[in-house]
């Protein structure tokens, strides 16, 4: 297996976060993805710089207003009056059908759902080389190759269409599936992150060719909060196409291996001809988030009933923060899943 990944997605830095409303360091920091790269290497994945892919696989996702917000706000930002280092938003439209506005305060408020998305001059270029790394995965797997890593930093599965949130700016397991739909009818998307994949799940929504399904902890008491809950089944064309199992605060392997059943179960009924992974190892009972308890070994039984469907497979990294277990629950699930892929 490879993985597919860039350096210049390190220059992406965010400095602003909030917990319970004090400052403190935010958690996506650059060297989440050293500790990644190195246990990647480790396992026996072979390493390649993404190609340039410009703009075209964001755009198959996002809208182009949004692509060019992400492109061009930390610039205009910067010619406001005493404007802050990072782009931040500080007003939120309660209808987003109404106006547009022109302003880049607004526009933020508009594109940006939470704080956790903090723009700077980096960031436009670490989130693009990013999804040319989720982009050359899905490739890799269309030319044949049975799996693929994206080493996908930043994140992505909490970016929507047209909003950032949740430390994501473009949906990177998004745009791995739509890339796999250019030879597979139907592709579906398992995210076994600690959060809920809301951006992922709005994306695909109203669709009949994606399924999407996510385990994470329960939203009633869980970032992201408004998303995720098990009536969430799908609309339109993509009724029935949408399966979320949110799970009690601190569940551990047991707990989570049950919701794996029912998610593989789903997966085999909607019969994909291809599967992304969005991989969020903070899921871990050692994650600095702390809100579910899967151990080292938890991560080698998730992948290998993944593996077990026996399905050309995409493996896109969401979560999964600074912890002395992270490495180790990386290497854990790819050693798993090729293993028994």
């Amino acid at each position: 297996m490879k993985v597919i990944y860039s350096d210049e997605q390190k220059r992406h830095h965010p400095r602003f976060f909030l917990t319970n409303g004090k400052m403190t360091t935010n958690p996506e920091m650059p060297e989440r993805a050293d500790i990644l790269f190195e246990a990647a290497i480790s396992s026996g994945l072979t390493y390649e710089v993404p190609g340039d892919f410009g703009l075209e696989s964001v755009a198959a996702i996002h809208s182009p207003e949004y692509v060019e917000f992400l492109k061009t706000i930390h610039a205009r930002w910067q010619e406001l009056d005493n404007p802050s280092e990072e782009v931040l938003p500080k007003i939120h439209p309660v209808d987003r059908s109404g106006l547009y506005p022109d302003s880049p305060i607004g526009q933020a408020g508009f594109h940006i759902a939470d704080t956790s998305c903090p723009i700077s001059a980096e960031t436009w270029g670490s989130a693009l080389r990013s999804a040319h790394s989720a982009t050359q995965a899905a490739g890799e797997v269309l030319s044949g190759a049975s799996s693929c890593y994206g080493l996908a930093r930043p994140p992505g599965h909490h970016a929507f269409r047209d909003i950032a949130g949740g430390f994501c700016y473009f949906n990177n397991s998004a745009i791995a599936a739509a890339t796999l739909r250019e030879k597979h009818s139907r592709v579906a998307i398992i995210d076994v992150d600690l959060h809920h994949g809301n951006g992922t799940q709005g994306i695909f929504y109203e669709r009949s060719d994606v399924l999407t399904v996510s385990i994470h902890a329960d939203p009633r008491n869980f970032y992201p909060f408004f998303w995720g809950g098990a009536d969430e089944r799908g609309a339109a064309a993509g009724e029935g196409g949408n399966l979320n199992l949110p799970l009690e605060l601190k569940t551990g392997d047991n707990g989570y291996l049950k919701a794996m059943d029912q998610a593989i179960e789903r997966i085999e009924c909607f019969a994909p001809g291809a599967i992304v992974i969005a991989l969020g190892l903070d899921a871990s009972e050692k994650d600095p988030f702390g809100g579910l308890c899967v151990t080292t070994d938890g991560f080698a039984k998730i992948a290998a009933m993944i593996a077990g469907l026996g399905k050309p497979t995409v493996l896109i990294q969401e979560g999964g923060y600074i912890s002395d277990e992270l490495g180790r629950n990386l290497s854990s699930f790819l050693e798993s899943f090729q293993a028994h892929h």
